[in-house]
């Protein structure tokens, strides 16, 4: 049965490489590269999450903290081009200023991300941010593009074989390093604060967070900025959607809340031990 799934899975993913090389953004009507179809989004989220997550340390253990994130995240998710879409919001061990997605709905944000933001629309917005990388398919064209299908395919297969840990532990690898363009990088910071604020989050809450960032990176280099835009010019152009979208007219009442993240998240963190991820350790 087990030899049965794995075939299956394996046929599942071989036949994205059938998809033609072009596909519609459904957040902005444009073309982009991709090698996956729509349905096969959640199949790879699905089967690459887990692997992911146990990269990263493992899920923090604390279904507190576990349910407050995802309840943040549903917000957003409802408030996404995609509220159909069965998304999930893994909080994980690893101690690097990070957050990412899997094609799918699978997102993850780390121990390191949560303990230096401050207030709930901070939350909103890293989850916001992600989740447009979800529903425009950026992650899984920059799957099709630096990973490819060929990995994906090796990997399913590999976990009869005693190649399967490796194989999974390189892919981890190579889904913490995924890159976006400028332009993903753009649209996901827009149109994430769109998600925010529909949500009913105060959108200052993502200039916030880029200041926040800019904050640590001159202190010691993010790892996150390997792979993501400078926050600098990022703060410019949110300030610009700000005016442009009127949120600073009519942002007053949303959501900060400072206190309740502090009790749900900061205070909960700081009484549980620290646990290496997998990627520290090697």
């Amino acid at each position: 049965m087990k030899t049965y799934k794995i075939l299956t899975l394996a046929l599942i993913i071989f036949s994205a490489l059938l998809v033609p090389g072009c596909a519609i953004n459904p957040v902005t009507g444009e073309n982009q590269f991709m090698l996956m179809k729509p349905t096969q989004d959640i199949e790879i989220g699905k089967k690459y999450g887990p692997i992911l997550e146990k990269e990263l340390g493992g899920k923090i253990e604390n279904e507190a903290i576990c349910q407050y994130i995802d309840s943040v995240g549903q917000k957003i998710a409802r408030a996404s081009h995609s509220p159909n879409l069965k998304f999930t919001f893994s909080p994980v061990n690893d101690e690097m200023l990070n957050a990412m997605a899997l094609p799918g709905g699978h997102i993850i944000i780390t121990r390191g991300m949560l303990e230096k933001i401050e207030t709930e629309a901070q939350l909103a917005s890293i989850l916001g941010h992600e989740a447009v990388h979800v529903t425009a398919r950026h992650t899984a064209a920059a799957m099709s593009r630096q990973i490819g299908m060929n990995i994906l395919l090796t990997a399913a297969i590999s976990q009869a074989s005693s190649q399967g840990a490796a194989t999974a532990a390189q892919l981890g690898s190579q889904l913490v390093g995924l890159k976006y363009s400028r332009d993903n990088e753009r649209e996901a910071d827009k149109y994430g604060m769109d998600y925010m604020v529909k949500a009913g989050y105060d959108p200052k809450g993502m200039v916030e967070t880029m200041d926040m960032l800019n904050r640590e990176n001159k202190i010691k280099p993010i790892e996150f900025f390997s792979t993501h835009p400078s926050p600098e010019n990022r703060r410019e152009n949110l300030l610009r959607h700000i005016g442009i979208r009127g949120y600073d007219n009519n942002y007053q009442g949303l959501k900060v809340a400072k206190e309740q993240y502090k009790k749900n998240v900061l205070d909960v963190l700081e009484k549980m031990p620290k646990r290496k991820s997998k990627r520290e350790i090697r």
